[in-house]
């Protein structure tokens, strides 16, 4: 079955491949900026350990692709879980996975400064620097209300930037004369301690799920998909694939560089481990401000406008579906859902003026890995629930071995999401307790308001059903 056009809604011209590149822009952002988070975690295994997880995701991926040619309306979380226990676990999914979307404007702006202030030594202080952050966000928004076609092509670019340079600064490593196997050390070192006997280890490599979450940003475009639904896995494994191989690669040629760990414990705790052991220990100069200007700007700008994206077709789908009022599904001229956009505007502006502590990113880095694990968990068991309540519904992705295959993609998820629990420091569950309550204010006024007066109505194979 293919896409139909949606009247007075968001606009159908969406190629595949933008598709895929906004998953894939998503997806590959952090990787010269949250170096250091990688490298604290899983020591010189980072390699080994993205392998690893690659390898995890991919079952989770594609149980995704399969709920995804079911349906042809953007909600994703919303409407996989909705459909496949009940409404309240839908919103709390949906409500999970913006956990992870939404932080991350707001970071990335303060990532981008925090860069620009640290590279040219500006020494500009806080609210400076917030000031700054929040000018970026502006701009951001302003681009996020354009048509469409202009969002995901200046994503696309920014993002064959990112990859073409991560490739190239791998290769300039690993034949720089200071990459050595020697190096290495002790793969599995970490700065994470063991919990219950799971080695510290392991659960940083279950944190490195953060990473990888974005593939399910695909379900949340195939309403604008102008290509077959069912060609959603590509977009989806395409992008998880496309990024696992890079991350493997790169991390490889970075944890054979002289003078890795002093670099880290005296100056890159914070963040931009391989540029600034490119600076400090190599001599570098001119190649670690080509990496930090195309690489890290450009990366963590076509990851902002991946989320911010999604995140406004999600708040869009959200008032479709009677789950906000209506108003957040009226469009502009260019056919752009104009208030979830100012929304996430007002959110991320306060979200940068909140998050100055000095363990701010790692504590998000966390709050986003476990969120993020959490939707994915829910939306594995919801999987095998449409399976059993809706037998008729054949899906055009259907996986290999049916629920046996669902239930392993569980487990795999349930077991990221528990390792994660284990890495969660006071600051991240305090961040994640604050966000589940405005999720609650806002579940409590639906439940005791709008759902009384218009139930949620989601479409379904079988057409529009009420839930």
């Amino acid at each position: 079955m293919e896409n139909t056009q949606t009247k007075g809604g968001l606009n159908k011209s969406l190629k595949l491949i933008f598709v895929y590149t906004v998953a894939t822009g998503s997806i590959f952002t952090f990787v010269n900026y949250w170096d250091s988070v990688f490298y604290g975690y899983c020591g010189s295994g980072t390699f080994l350990a993205f392998g690893l997880m690659t390898i995890a995701i991919l079952p989770v991926a594609l149980v995704y692709s399969e709920l995804a040619s079911l349906f042809h309306t953007s909600g994703g979380e919303l409407i996989y879980n909705t459909v496949g226990i009940n409404k309240h676990v839908g919103f709390l999914a949906s409500w999970l996975i913006m956990a992870a979307w939404i932080s991350v404007p707001p970071a990335v702006v303060m990532a981008i400064m925090t860069w620009v202030n640290k590279t040219f030594s500006l020494n500009m202080g806080t609210w400076t620097m917030v000031a700054f952050a929040a000018v970026l966000l502006v701009l951001y928004f302003l681009m996020s209300i354009q048509n469409v076609q202009i969002l995901v092509k200046a994503q696309a670019v920014m993002l064959f930037c990112n990859i073409t340079v991560t490739i190239l600064t791998g290769f300039i490593l690993l034949f720089s004369g200071h990459w050595h196997l020697s190096n290495f050390g002790n793969i599995f070192n970490t700065t994470l301690d063991s919990v219950y006997g799971i080695p510290g280890w392991v659960i940083g490599m279950a944190l490195l799920i953060t990473p990888y979450f974005g593939f399910e940003t695909v379900p949340q475009m195939v309403e604008e998909g102008d290509f077959p639904i069912k060609n959603s896995k590509k977009a989806i494994c395409g992008s998880i694939l496309t990024c696992g191989s890079i991350y493997v690669f790169y991390y490889f040629c970075v944890a054979g560089l002289d003078g890795l760990q002093d670099v880290y414990t005296n100056f890159a705790q914070d963040g931009f481990l391989t540029i600034s052991t490119m600076q400090n220990e190599l001599g570098w100069t001119f190649w670690p401000i080509v990496v930090g200007l195309l690489s890290c700007l450009l990366g963590m700008g076509a990851s902002l406008l991946g989320f911010w994206m999604s995140t406004v077709r999600m708040l869009y789908s959200m008032a479709n579906k009677n789950f906000l009022p209506k108003v957040f599904a009226k469009v502009n001229k260019n056919q752009q859902p104009l208030l979830p956009n100012v929304f996430l505007l007002v959110l991320s502006l306060v979200f940068i003026v909140l998050q100055n502590s000095s363990d701010f990113m790692s504590a998000f880095f966390n709050l986003m890995s476990f969120g993020c694990a959490c939707a994915y968990a829910l939306t594995m068991i919801s999987a095998v629930c449409i399976h059993h309540k809706y037998p008729g519904w054949k899906s055009s992705n259907a996986v290999k071995g049916g629920d046996a295959f669902r239930i392993l993609a569980m487990l795999i998820a349930v077991a990221i999401a528990f390792f994660c629990t284990l890495g969660q420091g006071i600051d991240s569950w305090i961040c994640f307790g604050v966000y589940l309550g405005v999720g609650v204010v806002i579940w409590l006024w639906m439940v005791c308001v709008n759902w009384k007066k218009h139930p949620v109505e989601i479409e379904t194979p079988d057409g529009i059903k009420q839930f």
